[in-house]
């Protein structure tokens, strides 16, 4: 089956170009999911369809990255200190992520099965990206 990236449809790169639109005319400051969905008259669900899609336009092509703060909403972005904080708080949420999912399940599942083939693989690769993720998320720049 062909990635995301190459099976989008026509609609949601509709919705994609329709979005960067709307992005590029609040530029410098970005939109609030709710502010983007009314600027685009896209609902919802077209406006999450023309994000992803835009996500993989913009990997393709080279743009700028699109960002998403609490405080700016959506955003196009450029300036190497704010994306490094984008990037440190996302893998901060994926650490978070994978950590609970290693103690709520993994951890259970080795309990039950503790001579299993699939669980021990599974367990020292999932070590691995968390020790990884670990390292990535406690960074600060000096």
């Amino acid at each position: 089956m062909p990635r995301a990236s190459a099976r989008r449809s026509p609609a949601a790169q509709r919705h994609a170009d329709t979005i960067r639109f709307v992005l590029f005319e609040a530029r410098p400051a970005g939109l609030a999911f709710a502010q983007l969905v009314r600027s685009s008259e896209l609902s919802p669900s077209q406006a999450r369809a023309g994000l992803a899609c835009l996500r993989d336009i913009i990997a393709e092509r080279g743009w700028p990255p699109l960002i998403w703060t609490r405080a700016d909403g959506y955003k196009f972005c450029s300036y190497p200190a704010e994306l490094q904080a984008y990037e440190v708080a996302v893998i901060r949420e994926r650490f978070t992520e994978i950590r609970r999912f290693i103690t709520g399940v993994v951890a259970p599942h080795a309990v039950l099965q503790p001579k299993g083939r699939w669980i021990r693989h599974l367990n020292s690769q999932l070590s691995s990206v968390e020790s990884t993720l670990e390292v990535i998320s406690e960074y600060l720049d000096a």
